[in-house]
């Protein structure tokens, strides 16, 4: 009989931690119950991971010791194999609750909570979130009404923010990943490929990993803007060739085990002109300016104000913000969608906190892209990449 792999990927001990700190910030904001869907959150709380986001699902999880896995019932057995948790505590819904106008999962939650005796507890939801909808919201409410409900969106994500050493280890091998794939970018780019075809061998050699460590998905898909069309900030593929003497932006991560490095170049085919090594210039200050600032006791404004002068002092304006924190993340999103990298946000940087520091900048018909995941570090930022600091010519 063969031994089957475990799925698992940190210690019960670190659940055990993850679960102590949401019940104290639980505890904190009055909250007894909190209903947590981001499946980043439930994979964080649990270990908890399969493509099953697009029906609902949840952990419930109580002050008072309770906690349980939520969801459809053929993907009950994915949280046998990537949880920790007894199989009483991995609780699924029937089929004819799934795509139904006529039924809603969460009514049969509903009566699950009143069976245990929690319809009548403070509950907890993260209303802004992608995968948590208004009907969910009102089946519930209709469901529990002697329920006192609250908006507790981001709770979790802040738990999330200072990363474990095992945490760190895999953003590192996910900063392997995206190293291979920028070599691969460099080795086969050139004029006259179709971008369908370039896009093609980042997601091959993405999933394939690099020096030892395998790829993940991405929680983005790669982004391409060429020519004209680097200008805009989130464009995707076709099948247009590369000219050459163009450039263009690229906005990718390499991910393992669900952690996300991302990293931002831009390419240019042929001989670059002299706008592009000028941006070139200015962002590498940049980058090198925030990487000292990426130390305990500093903030977030901080970061942000220094990256605006130091564009300021070259005659160069950005009106958003430059970074965000990094992690577990499943798609639409890498970000963890707490702190912003902007003037106005004054959270004070901890040891072990990741961000994707993003000093992008977009003109009217040609951007530049240029990024770093950084760690916080004692005595400054750790680059959880080594992929070349330029702009990368062939």
């Amino acid at each position: 009989m063969t031994m089957k792999q475990s799925r698992r990927r940190f210690d019960k001990s670190e659940y055990f931690e993850r679960q102590r700190k949401t019940r104290v910030a639980m505890e904190s904001e009055g909250v007894d119950l909190l209903i947590v869907y981001d499946p980043a959150n439930m994979c964080w709380l649990t270990g908890y991971d399969g493509w099953s986001f697009y029906v609902h699902q949840c952990v419930v999880i109580s002050t008072d010791g309770l906690l349980f896995w939520y969801g459809r019932g053929i993907d009950a057995k994915g949280a046998e194999l990537t949880t920790d948790l007894d199989l009483d505590d991995i609780v699924p819904y029937p089929d004819d609750y799934v795509m139904s106008t006529e039924r809603h999962p969460m009514e049969f939650l509903a009566t699950i909570l009143k069976d245990k005796g929690l319809n009548k507890r403070r509950i907890g939801l993260e209303k802004d979130n992608y995968y948590f909808s208004a009907r969910a919201a009102e089946s519930l409410y209709s469901s529990l009404p002697d329920a006192i409900f609250s908006d507790q969106t981001g709770l979790v994500n802040w738990q999330r923010a200072v990363k474990s050493d095992t945490e760190i280890t895999y953003m590192r091998r996910a900063g392997k990943v995206i190293e291979g794939v920028y070599e691969r970018v460099m080795k086969v780019v050139k004029p006259g490929m179709r971008k369908n075809d370039l896009v093609a061998e980042i997601m091959h050699a993405g999933v394939q990993g690099h020096q030892g460590h395998y790829g993940d998905y991405t929680s983005f898909v790669p982004l391409i803007g060429a020519g004209d069309e680097a200008a805009a900030c989130h464009m995707t593929w076709n099948d247009q060739q590369l000219n050459n003497n163009e450039g263009m932006f690229l906005e990718l991560a390499g991910a393992y085990a669900r952690y996300h490095c991302p990293c931002s170049r831009t390419l240019f085919l042929g001989s670059p002109p002299q706008q592009y090594l000028d941006i070139e210039k200015v962002i590498s200050e940049c980058i090198e300016n925030a990487i000292s600032m990426f130390k305990p006791g500093n903030t977030c404004a901080e970061i942000s104000d220094n990256f605006t002068a130091t564009l300021k002092k070259y005659g160069y304006e950005k009106n958003n913000r430059c970074g965000y924190p990094i992690g577990l993340s499943y798609p639409p999103d890498w970000g963890e969608r707490t702190m912003s990298l902007r003037g106005t946000d004054q959270t004070i940087l901890q040891e072990n906190m990741t961000f994707h520091f993003m000093p992008a900048i977009w003109f009217d018909d040609w951007g530049f892209e240029m990024t770093e995941s950084i760690r916080v570090g004692e005595n400054g930022g750790e680059c959880l990449s080594k992929v070349p600091r330029q702009l990368l010519v062939k």
